[in-house]
């Protein structure tokens, strides 16, 4: 995989001293519970925590700390799996190749087959994260993220099939362990039932991602955050077809395979050696056992 170049991206982000990030990954290394991180990736959540050391230190240990509980999202990254192959089938998932004129990167997720079967939500996410990870990875920091969901070909039956608990612990991970400023949430494309798809989020959302988050009832509202002109040709935008930027995503992951599992061993905890208490996925979500289906009249 090629990493966004470390000079131009201190470069374009004057007020990052290079000096504390270099404590950063030094304190990174003397964690015993933690691997070794690049200066790359650690650059990431010095900037996503707005260059506070003391947080950042805090949300790079929960980060990994997800990583290595919650199996579901973030384990057995082969692309070649039948689950991953399947979950490429069913959702688009890709980032947009232009930024918004205040420089926010814009990612999209959508349904490719509306057929609910299909639809495994655990898988899904698994892929939503492995495209963000890759395309982070090379594109290096940004002022802010966009994460854009279109509910089209979306029914109550896929609704149905997504766990409460897996629900808490995507929303958890956005809120809590992933290395972006995230300046919007937008639906667009709504559907009649919003409200049941709301009542899953809403308990696990904080004061923070609810203020960034926007329900589009048409495009002209939604073209006032992201500019028609960057958006794919699906949206009247000048961009490639929504399938073609997927498709690109998609091959880049086949193309980097082997770095994605290596990826995967790179970011897990030692709960064995972490100072003090170790860790559990229970210590993170809650139990299990509480929680159940949500129930779609």
């Amino acid at each position: 995989m090629n990493a966004a170049e470390l000079s131009a991206q201190y470069n374009n982000f004057p007020d990052i001293q290079r000096s504390e990030v270099k404590k950063f990954v030094e304190w990174i290394r003397a964690q015993p519970h933690m691997q070794n991180l690049s200066e790359a990736e650690a650059l990431h959540f010095f900037h996503a925590c707005h260059y506070s050391m003391e947080n950042a230190k805090q949300v790079i240990d929960t980060n990994l700390t997800v990583r290595t509980h919650c199996e579901e999202f973030f384990s057995n990254l082969d692309i070649e799996r039948p689950e991953l192959k399947r979950a490429m089938n069913t959702v688009d998932v890709f980032p947009l190749p232009k930024s918004t004129p205040e420089g926010y990167k814009i990612f999209v997720g959508k349904l490719n087959d509306p057929n609910a079967s299909n639809f495994n939500y655990a898988d899904c996410m698994k892929l939503y994260c492995m495209v963000y990870d890759l395309w982070m990875y090379e594109d290096g920091i940004k002022p802010g993220h966009i994460i854009v969901l279109d509910l089209k070909n979306c029914s109550l039956g896929h609704l149905a099939r997504i766990g409460i608990l897996q629900m808490k612990k995507f929303l958890f991970y956005l809120q809590e362990a992933a290395a972006i400023r995230l300046i919007g949430f937008h639906f667009i494309n709504i559907v009649p039932f919003m409200d049941k798809l709301l009542a899953l989020m809403n308990p696990f959302m904080k004061k923070e991602l609810k203020n960034v988050l926007y329900l589009h009832n048409n495009m002209e509202d939604f073209f006032n955050y992201v500019p028609q002109n960057i958006l794919p040709e699906d949206y009247g935008g000048n961009e490639a077809a929504c399938d073609v930027l997927r498709d690109n995503y998609y091959q880049k992951l086949r193309d980097y395979r082997l770095d994605m599992m290596e990826f995967e061993k790179r970011h897990q905890i030692n709960e064995k050696l972490r100072p003090g208490k170790p860790k559990t996925s229970s210590d993170l979500f809650g139990i299990e056992g509480n929680f159940k289906k949500l129930e779609i009249d």
